[in-house]
């Protein structure tokens, strides 16, 4: 990229956009996975490309490095406050689904990181960690980089690294990934039965311990404590699909992994994601609000 920014203002407008849309998926990547929103991704990418049309780029060796490190210093402000925010969110908070398949309009860089269950656990985490959680276990940039973004020293980064890495991978233990084959059948047989509303069904795919969270934010009718509980849970779904018969439920990617999404009144009601540990859903997901599936 030697001679990327020597043609003039024009010249480095047209040859920066080129390469911004080679780098856009990475910029929303770091985005997305810092702050679980979809809309805030697009913002600060938007905000991230303002930035780089006006900068003097001539200096700069690695344009993606630099994009992603203005992205992750963007998201760590408002990671701050998010997590503010947070605390007076109504209900519990889930991340906004991410549209991941073969027609997603916002490509992404895909791999578990971007997953409902692995943003949860990178919930659990300090801004600081979560920032150097994902510049460098996901992205590969260097310390020195996030060491400037988070205004400490270099050892300061790798300690912040090293642990978030022993959170993250603690928590992973606890709920391995299934195979997309298991995945695949397990939704399939729940869709089934729900769709006939077979209590008995339900409560076979459903671990005797698994937890319901469902996320209205205050906007649409929803569960404001977790469910506990496969039983409790199977009843609570067959109620839930009595009073209100989706026109159907469809099979989306979301983060990455095939989930549920039920349509009611020719609109999207909700997107479902499962956790499955041997075999069970150990963890039934479900975002209901509106606000976070304008964009699905």
């Amino acid at each position: 990229m030697g001679n990327r920014h020597t043609s003039g203002p024009s010249g480095q407008e047209d040859t920066l956009g080129a390469e911004w849309e080679m780098h856009r998926p990475a910029v929303f990547g770091v985005a997305y996975r810092l702050l679980g929103s979809v809309a805030d991704a697009e913002d600060v990418a938007q905000d991230v490309w303002l930035r780089a049309a006006g900068a003097d780029l001539r200096k700069v060796d690695d344009l993606r490095a630099w994009l992603v490190t203005v992205a992750a210093r963007r998201s760590y402000d408002i990671l701050k406050s998010a997590r503010l925010r947070r605390a007076s969110y109504v209900g519990p908070w889930l991340p906004e689904p991410l549209l991941t398949g073969p027609d997603a309009s916002e490509p992404v860089l895909v791999d578990e990181s971007v997953s409902a269950a692995m943003l949860l656990i990178m919930e659990e985490l300090s801004p600081p960690e979560r920032v150097v959680f994902v510049l460098h276990d996901v992205f590969g940039v260097e310390f020195g980089r996030i060491a400037e973004v988070l205004d400490i020293s270099v050892p300061g980064a790798r300690q912040l690294a090293s642990r978030a890495r022993r959170r993250v991978a603690k928590a992973k233990q606890s709920m391995p990934q299934a195979p997309k084959a298991e995945r695949e059948r397990l939704l399939a047989a729940f869709r089934a039965a729900y769709e006939s509303g077979d209590l008995a069904g339900l409560v076979s795919l459903l671990h005797p311990d698994a937890v319901y969270v469902t996320d209205g934010g205050g906007k649409a009718a929803a569960a404001r404590k977790l469910i506990h509980g496969g039983e409790r849970i199977a009843e609570v779904m067959v109620r839930v699909g009595r009073q209100w018969r989706p026109d159907r439920i469809g099979f989306v990617e979301v983060g990455g992994e095939l989930a549920l999404v039920f349509y009611r009144q020719g609109r999207v009601y909700s997107v479902d994601t499962v956790q499955i540990t041997d075999g069970l859903i150990t963890a039934y997901r479900r975002v209901i609000n509106p606000d976070k599936l304008s964009h699905v």
